[in-house]
C-alpha cells in the first residue's frame, strides 16, 4: 500500500512495522518515525486503526495465553505475503 506521496519512512515499512509498534517492540526512534507517518499519511492511519481494533479483539478473547514464536513467525510470514499478492 501507498498512498503516493513521499514520506521520510515508506507505507511499506510503516504497515510491515504495526504489529511491533502496536506490541511496543521498537525503540524511541522507529516509533517516533512510525508516529510522524502516521500523523502525515491517512490511508497508512486507517490500517493501522484496523490493526489495532483486530488485536484488541484477538487481546480480549485470548486473554493471556502464550503463543509459540514459530507460530507468530508463521503468522507474520504469511501476512507479508498476502501484502505481496495485493501489491502486484
Amino acid at each position: 500500500m501507498s498512498c503516493g506521496n513521499h514520506h521520510d519512512t515508506p507505507c511499506s515499512e510503516v504497515l510491515d512495522r504495526v504489529y511491533t509498534y502496536l506490541d511496543g517492540e521498537l525503540d524511541r526512534d522507529r516509533i517516533a518515525e512510525i508516529r510522524k507517518h502516521l500523523d502525515e499519511c491517512g490511508p497508512c492511519l486507517e490500517e493501522y486503526g484496523l490493526e489495532e481494533a483486530v488485536k484488541r479483539l484477538v487481546a480480549k478473547h485470548c486473554g493471556c495465553d502464550p503463543v509459540p514464536q514459530d507460530l507468530r513467525s508463521k503468522v507474520l510470514t504469511r501476512i507479508e505475503q498476502v501484502r505481496a499478492e495485493m501489491a502486484d
